[in-house]
């Protein structure tokens, strides 16, 4: 049976990921600073600390570079998948985990740049006042980095930010696709919000434990001092000692920062498809 459904047009998932990152900025802020932090202070004595010595607007530091990291990053694996489609099928679960492999490898090295210079701009909070960049905003730290640190600089950690990439797109866009089908597949289930809350929620979950030891050693990489360490491997070594819990650290805040950001993405992006979307005659039930 033909039926006409309308598709997400290739730069919506950036649109949603943007105005995510907006909601959800001061949680990543916080993830950053637990897993770069050499001491052991809890994220219940982060947040008081942070009010108390740098006011609430801190939370809002490395906001610019962030959008532009969501402007670059994932609009570019959101893109990658939707028009992928068109090349590689999605009909079958393996299919969808190879889409979304190849276009968070792309992403991830488009990210690059202005998630190293996220990072830095969120990490500043920390540091004492003679010892931070001060970046102006993600396109001033770009230019500032390129300027005094070199081209090659712009794309540190970005062999785990690019493996990051690929893991975090299939545990947000192929888990998301293939469960929102599946619910889609009962009669309890349609094309709804509670639909899209319940897909998204599970498919931040799986993308976080994904994610997350990447994520710790890709933020190490990127906040690194000039020849702090000797190479990925390094980084790897370093946070073994803190014991396989090190490789997780900063997970609490690292889900309670990516569950609610990947569920706003989806809810943005659906609400844009169901808008604004482009109707397209199938003979298969397409997820997004």
């Amino acid at each position: 049976m033909t039926t006409v459904e309308k598709h997400a047009r290739w730069y919506f998932g950036g649109i949603g990921s943007v105005g995510a990152a907006c909601v959800t900025h001061p949680l990543d802020l916080l993830k950053v600073t637990l897993q770069t932090q050499q001491g052991k202070l809890s994220i219940i004595k982060l947040v008081p600390k942070i009010i108390r010595e740098q006011g609430v607007l801190a939370f809002y530091n490395g906001l610019s570079a962030s959008v532009l990291r969501q402007l670059t990053y994932s609009t570019t694996r959101f893109g990658a998948y939707e028009l992928g489609k068109d090349f590689i099928s999605t009909d079958t679960f393996g299919g969808k985990i190879a889409l979304a492999g190849i276009s968070g490898m792309i992403g991830g090295i488009f990210g690059t740049p202005a998630d190293m210079i996220n990072v830095r701009m969120q990490n500043d909070v920390k540091l004492a006042p003679e010892l931070r960049r001060n970046y102006r905003c993600g396109l001033d730290g770009i230019v500032k980095v390129y300027q005094t640190e070199g081209f090659t600089k712009l794309f540190a950690g970005g062999t785990t930010a690019t493996a990051r990439g690929v893991f975090m797109t299939i545990g947000q866009i192929a888990f998301y696709d293939q469960i929102k089908s599946t619910l889609l597949a009962t009669s309890y289930f349609h094309d709804n919000l509670i639909t899209h809350f319940t897909a998204s929620l599970m498919a931040g979950t799986i993308a976080t434990t994904l994610t997350q030891p990447m994520d710790v050693l890709k933020t190490r990489s990127m906040n690194a001092k000039p020849g702090e360490y000797k190479g990925l491997w390094d980084i790897v070594l370093h946070t073994a000692k803190l014991g396989p819990l090190g490789f997780f650290k900063g997970y609490v805040p690292a889900f309670v920062r990516l569950g609610p950001q990947t569920i706003l993405t989806f809810m943005f992006l659906e609400q844009l498809r169901l808008n604004f979307g482009y109707e397209k005659k199938t003979h298969n039930i397409s997820t997004q």
